[in-house]
């Protein structure tokens, strides 16, 4: 018997959530330099985990620094009101 097997390309998007906040863009043009697909954002409001992250003008900002796109996990409640502002 033959069977057909199927192979995925892996998607590169390492968190920006371990950079260096002071230098952010750089940051962000080096993963995405060094090979990554997608920039992944961890958002988190200090409800489902105690962290207060990244707000959606931080996000904003970022764009400037790259075309990659922005894998934006939002660890917030209640989650609907800020879906326009981070999708900008």
């Amino acid at each position: 018997m033959l069977y057909a097997t199927m192979t995925r390309t892996p998607v590169i998007a390492p968190s920006i959530l371990s950079a260096d906040f002071s230098a952010l863009g750089e940051e962000t043009r080096a993963i995405v330099a060094a090979g990554a697909d997608r920039v992944h954002i961890d958002v988190m409001d200090g409800h489902f985990v105690p962290n207060l992250t990244f707000g959606p003008v931080v996000v904003k900002s970022l764009r400037r620094h790259t075309e990659a796109t922005f894998d934006v996990h939002l660890m917030v409640a209640p989650a609907d009101p800020y879906l326009d502002a981070f999708a900008r």
